[in-house]
């Protein structure tokens, strides 16, 4: 039953905030706002229900070393994006025709940051954290991830190819950065950062969910497999690649760590499985 509660106590929050997103669309600064309410109340209320229902502390959305976290992950996924907008860029499939709104790329910070921290709280802080403690660590990147994946069907503009490229880059960069440093604020400064770049930077579709605009005004073309079509650059084969290499590299700073759990041999308890912070 923790799980329920969990999922449910941080999705009200996030359902409550995306109403009130929908309800102020257009105009920045109630955007800014809201969003930015919408990821702070969103965190003490993960905090609250897991130490209700897991009776334990809650070190992966704990303040010490959160900002640096954050930071760090942010600074990751927009170097990240760039890398694969420059791609793009070198054949001549994204062009920039000048400025866009500055007003409207602020307003983005709020909607970015409470997508980044609500998401991340349900998939990599609830599932990915209780799956990962009865089947171990690949089965839970690999099953949050294809749901993950799944979830962004019902986009705009989603294809199936969009679906996989997104639980490649989500269920596998998101959740190995998780793992590696068993933290929620790098995995959501990751997720905010890239979101970010992509939208409210390099003015560009989002998920199949429709374009914004950011501090540039550009658009892309050419094919499918190199821009991502209408679903955006998320479904571009350098997303894809990129992602899998940050990917690796997490997944290779968590074995060094030793921070991979395996799967729990029946009659096992947690805690005779990994020592690390659930």
């Amino acid at each position: 039953m923790r799980v329920v509660w969990q999922l449910l106590a941080v999705a009200a929050v996030s359902f409550v905030g995306g109403q009130a997103l929908a309800a102020v669309d257009g105009n920045w600064f109630p955007t800014l706002i809201v969003g930015l309410l919408t990821a702070v109340a969103a965190v003490p209320v993960y905090g609250w229900v897991v130490r209700r229902t897991e009776h334990r502390p809650t070190p992966e959305v704990g303040r010490d070393g959160a900002r640096p976290a954050f930071g760090r992950g942010a600074l990751i996924g927009a170097a990240a994006f760039a890398g694969v907008i420059v791609n793009i860029a070198f054949l001549g499939d994204y062009t920039v025709h000048g400025l866009g709104s500055v007003t409207s790329a602020v307003g983005l910070v709020g909607f970015m940051a409470a997508a980044a921290v609500t998401e991340e709280l349900l998939f990599r802080g609830v599932l990915l954290r209780i799956v990962e403690e009865r089947f171990g660590t690949w089965i839970a990147l690999t099953s949050t991830g294809a749901l993950f994946g799944m979830m962004h069907l019902l986009n705009k503009d989603a294809t199936v190819w969009g679906a996989l490229a997104i639980a490649i880059e989500a269920g596998g960069m998101l959740g190995a950065a998780y793992v590696a440093t068993r933290t929620l604020w790098l995995p959501i400064g990751l997720h905010f950062g890239w979101n970010f770049a992509e939208s409210g930077i390099f003015g560009t579709e989002v998920s199949g969910s429709g374009s914004q605009k950011g501090l540039l005004d550009a658009t892309t073309s050419g094919t499918q497999l190199i821009t991502g079509g209408e679903f955006g650059p998320e479904a571009s084969i350098y997303s894809v690649l990129l992602a899998i290499l940050v990917t690796v590299a997490f997944l290779r700073l968590a074995r060094r760590r030793g921070h991979l759990m395996p799967r729990r041999r029946p009659g096992a308890t947690a805690d005779s499985v990994a020592t690390l912070p659930r």
